[in-house]
């Protein structure tokens, strides 16, 4: 299919997920009924290359998928946008001639995958213990979006290696396994029906042939390399929607009283920001070059910076689009109230603005991008009671 179909294709699902978006909010409802559709129209596998049985879309393609979708339903786009950006990732891999056995299974099963790792970053969450044949891993990962319709989670956890010392293990689990749980505590301040529940592991054993990636803990690995590239693309673009859905409803709202002077200043910020924001995120889909980028820490440190910028400009769009709108624009019938929490979102994905202040500001002044921590006084819960 070519980017003008799928791009159909998502005009053709949009209107039907943005029906009921005001009830799913109202009740924290997981918008598990869109699944299907997702599956059954090839969105699911889309990013998969054809030659391993995928839609063969493209990852430009795919962010332009997300970006559309979310001024149809912004929950929608951001749970699609979890599960795509762990292909997307698993996509370079197959480029570059590594194994990517995953990808088969979401082109023939459509399994979706849900990723534990916005709050783990360089050190992760929760803890492990070697046993025969592999790990008992018990952890809490919240913010796990598309949870309760996910079929595999892919996650970290640190380990305190008797010889190496602290290292972070990376490997998936069937959220089907014994001991994993969902915790149905998703009860936020925007995008209330993405599910992002916290994924319980208790005492899940983790077989040695599930480690896809042992890594240094604290540390900038490479591996973000590859992820912060391909993600933040796909999940930058759900934001930068919503911002131009924020300024599609305001715009005939502010004409009523065009001649206002004031209204028309918000207009021209609420323009003027959706503009950078989405030639931001072009920015950024660019810079990825449909995965097939030479991954570095230089990409990384302006993908991440091309991020904060685009969020806080999206962020900016929309409170100017209520201020455009003025009264009716309160109201929550006209949307943009729900959109205004929802986009508040965009600053908890990695890097959060500070953070990524402090890696693009290390990173040019030579140092490395984080500084890492020392464990040698430290002990976690989980190595501790070996």
């Amino acid at each position: 299919m070519e980017r003008s179909d799928w791009l159909a294709v998502i005009e053709e699902l949009g209107p039907q997920f943005a029906a009921g978006a005001v009830e799913r909010d109202t009740h924290d409802t997981f918008v598990a009924d869109h699944y299907p559709p997702l599956k059954e129209r090839g969105v699911i596998s889309a990013l998969v290359p054809a030659e391993l049985g995928g839609g063969g879309a493209s990852h430009s393609t795919m962010a332009a998928m997300l970006r559309q979708l979310a001024r149809y339903d912004g929950s929608t786009a951001l749970t699609l946008s979890m599960h795509q950006h762990l292909v997307a990732a698993q996509v370079v891999n197959h480029f570059q001639g590594k194994p990517a056995p995953i990808l088969e299974r979401v082109a023939r099963e459509r399994i979706v995958l849900v990723s534990t790792g916005a709050r783990d970053w360089l050190e992760s969450t929760g803890g492990a213990r070697a046993v025969d044949g592999g790990y008992r891993v018990s952890a809490r990962k919240a913010f796990a979006s598309g949870a309760p319709a996910g079929d595999v989670a892919v996650t970290s956890v640190p380990f305190e290696d008797p010889e190496a010392g602290w290292q972070v293990l990376h490997f998936g689990v069937p959220l089907a396994a014994p001991g994993v749980s969902i915790e149905q505590d998703w009860e936020a301040h925007g995008m209330r029906a993405t599910g992002s529940h916290t994924i319980v592991f208790d005492d899940v054993f983790v077989p040695e042939s599930a480690i896809t990636l042992r890594r240094p803990r604290g540390e900038f690995h490479g591996i973000w390399n590859v992820i912060v590239t391909a993600a933040m693309p796909l999940i930058t673009g759900v934001y930068v929607g919503l911002a131009e859905e924020a300024a599609r409803i305001a715009l005939p709202l502010a004409r009523r009283r065009a001649d206002d002077v004031t209204v028309q200043w918000a207009v021209g910020e609420m323009q003027s920001a959706v503009s950078v924001a989405g030639a931001l995120h072009d920015r950024m889909v660019a810079l990825a070059d449909d995965l097939h980028f030479v991954p570095d820490v230089d990409l990384s440190s302006e993908v991440l910076a091309l991020k904060s910028q685009a969020i806080e400009e999206a962020q900016h769009a929309v409170e100017a689009a209520i201020e455009a709108a003025g009264g009716p624009g309160y109201y929550r019938r006209t949307g943009l109230e729900r959109i205004r929490r929802d986009i508040r979102a965009g600053d908890f994905h990695p890097l959060p603005r500070k953070q990524q202040l402090s890696f693009t500001g290390r990173h040019a002044l030579g140092l490395p991008p984080v500084e890492v921590p020392v464990y040698e006084q430290r002990r976690e819960p989980a190595a501790a009671s070996r």
